[in-house]
């Protein structure tokens, strides 16, 4: 069994992967000033309620687009599994053909997205993942990484908004009752959900219009509040990343 861990600026995904299947995935907060051993009790109570036992992993890999806290996650996981924990990063296979100007550039998170996305959908395809920021990745007929976009999230659009207004509150992430909002809360969450919605319908469209019919797939841990509210087809798989370092993994083990 292998041990996953992703690190973004605002939750961590860790999960268990064991052949095809994905035992158990959970999110905790991005703490920049736990240590090791704390990411570890962290990750160790997961790994108890979930009924899976440390003694099974043979191995982890880490992707992680915060670099402060990504040697304390790799202390984290050597301290659990008694294993080296291997880092996406430079020298690490992918199998990823990268076509943007500066490939270094390149997020690991973006990476290994890629990677399941172009092993388990059909090209030319578009992946969608909504966290702090939400990213747009844009892979052509022949698996070729073309770039993509980066759009401000949809949390960190409403909280700029709200602390830079006086009258404005601070609203829960959630749809409202109706389009066309008749208070400020309401207002608030149709502009967040069908705004958010409306740029990612309008992106898809002029992606395709340039490279052809793509899939599309989102992940990510708001994709799932603001996709359903899409015009276009889009198929969600919270586990992309996942599938992604498992197969990177296996790509580099020894």
């Amino acid at each position: 069994m292998i041990f996953a861990i992703d690190a973004g600026n605002t939750n961590i995904v860790i999960g268990c992967c064991k052949g095809d299947e994905i035992l158990f995935r959970e999110r905790v907060s991005t703490n920049h000033t736990a240590t090791g051993l704390e990411y570890a009790a962290i990750f160790k109570t997961a790994f108890e309620m979930h009924g899976v036992s440390l003694s099974e992993i043979t191995g982890s890999i880490i992707s992680s687009v915060v670099p402060a806290v990504t040697r304390n996650l790799k202390l984290a996981a050597e301290m659990l599994t008694g294993t080296q924990a291997m880092v996406v990063g430079p020298g690490i296979k992918t199998g990823l053909s990268i076509k943007i100007d500066n490939p270094a550039q390149l997020g690991s998170d973006l990476v290994v997205d890629a990677v399941a996305g172009i092993k388990n959908y059909s090209v030319p395809l578009i992946i969608i993942d909504m966290g702090t920021a939400t990213t747009v990745s844009v892979i052509d007929g022949n698996g070729d990484y073309l770039g993509g976009m980066i759009i401000p999230g949809v949390s960190v659009s409403h909280d700029s908004l709200v602390n830079r207004t006086s009258q404005l509150r601070k609203v829960a992430l959630e749809p409202p009752r109706k389009l066309i909002g008749t208070e400020t809360a309401e207002c608030l969450k149709s502009g967040m959900i069908y705004g958010s919605a409306g740029s990612l319908d309008g992106i898809i469209d002029r992606v395709q219009e340039e490279i052809g019919e793509c899939t599309v797939v989102a992940t990510g841990g708001l994709a799932g509040i603001i996709i359903p509210y899409c015009r276009n087809k889009i198929l969600l798989d919270d586990d992309l990343l996942l599938k992604g370092l498992k197969i990177i993994y296996e790509k580099n083990k020894k």
